[in-house]
């Protein structure tokens, strides 16, 4: 089943009630706050009343808190074999 992913881009500061309103009925407090909605007329049409303000995307699977945070998360540079009691343990 496919889904919208809808992240918030532009503030809606100073933006008239209606266009704040349909951003919170779509669950976009924050900017670059990003949420997963099924794809639906209902959801296209609220999405073109705020598509100057937001960023849409076709995702396959939507995805969790967490796996969107891991996603965000940089590769650490280095990677650890084994750790030292490991190695100290297999000299003696």
């Amino acid at each position: 089943m496919p889904f919208f992913k809808i992240t918030l881009i532009r503030s809606a500061i100073g933006l008239p009630k209606k266009t704040t309103g349909v951003l919170k009925a779509l669950g976009l407090r924050k900017r670059m706050a990003t949420v997963f909605h099924p794809v639906s007329p209902q959801v296209a049409g609220q999405i073109m009343a705020v598509k100057e303000l937001v960023a849409v995307s076709e995702v396959e699977q939507a995805l969790t808190k967490s796996e969107m945070r891991t996603n965000r998360r940089p590769d650490p540079g280095y990677y650890i074999e084994t750790s030292a009691t490991e190695a100290l343990e297999a000299r003696i």
